[in-house]
């Protein structure tokens, strides 16, 4: 019985002696396990953000991406097809009193050394304008033919002409031969075999040509720039006997947003044409009156 006994508890401290040497392999094994490195510690590699963009895969795009692209790749509005500016709205609601400063403003804004006198010489009368200000359709040339029809007298028929050559009943006035050119296409309306419509600009037509053509031809309606305009009724083949109307293409604006009044290269011609002593003295006339609608 005492030698079971003496076995036993030597067995136990045998068990003892084996867990205490387990505990201490254990702590010793933890102490020399190399600590993970810390973010803020600066020491080794710094942990992969979790959320980082993936390689193919989705994640947040580049500002850059897509403000460094044309607005018109990024499928937004250019600033003049936002706005829709390829008329100026304004110039059609003015009546006779307004259209009248509004040529002397520009007048002095193209030349602010014009002394009084020259203004005076150079300003158009209030009575010669047609208050089109009821015509209330977008001034698009598109449109040009009905605003003609609008302000023509009931039965007048504007393809008519006159039997006389050169000698139209309306003359539309544009600020450059390419925008001429496109009145020409947009009045075909009311051309005739016998009167087509008068090209009265520069681009592509020599001044003889012209002129011969308006010696041999009919004109019911003529379009064309300030300064031609004016050497054609200067030379004497524009005749200006059965002359109606003079329409200013004054809505139209180009790609700068440039109108006939804007720029001193048409607008000074334009004001010359408009106070030739043989118009201005048909202004307000009770006979062979000539009225100006600015379109």
């Amino acid at each position: 019985m005492s030698g079971e006994a003496k076995n036993s508890t030597g067995l136990a401290a045998k068990l003892d002696k084996k867990r205490k040497r387990q505990a201490e392999a254990s702590s010793s094994s933890k102490q020399s396990k190399p600590e993970a490195p810390n973010k803020s510690s600066g020491g080794g590699a710094p942990e992969e953000p979790k959320n980082k963009k993936r390689k193919g895969g989705k994640g947040k795009k580049d500002k850059n991406d897509e403000t460094d692209k044309p607005k018109a790749i990024r499928g937004e509005p250019l600033e003049k097809e936002r706005k829709g500016i390829s008329v100026d709205e304004a110039i059609g609601k003015m009546d006779g009193r307004l259209l009248a400063d509004h040529f002397v403003q520009k007048a002095k804004r193209h030349n602010k050394e014009i002394t009084a006198v020259e203004l005076e010489d150079l300003s158009v009368p209030d009575s010669a304008f047609l208050d089109t200000s009821s015509f209330t359709s977008s001034r698009t040339l598109e449109k040009l033919p009905d605003f003609l029809k609008a302000f023509t007298p009931t039965g007048v028929k504007l393809s008519d002409s006159s039997e006389k050559k050169g000698t139209p009943h309306t003359i539309v006035v544009s600020s450059a031969g390419l925008r001429a050119a496109d009145v020409v296409r947009a009045l075909r309306t009311f051309s005739t075999k016998e009167s087509p419509i008068g090209k009265l600009f520069a681009k592509h037509i020599k001044l003889e040509e012209a002129k011969q053509f308006l010696e041999r031809a009919r004109v019911g309606i003529g379009a064309g720039t300030p300064a031609r305009i004016s050497d054609l009724i200067a030379s004497g083949s524009l005749k200006l006997d059965e002359l109606k109307r003079i329409v200013i293409d004054g809505s139209y604006v180009d790609q700068k947003q440039r109108g006939i009044f804007d720029m001193k290269e048409t607008h000074l011609p334009l004001l010359q044409l408009l106070t030739r002593p043989e118009l201005r003295e048909r202004y307000g006339a009770k006979e062979k009156k000539i009225e100006i609608l600015v379109f």
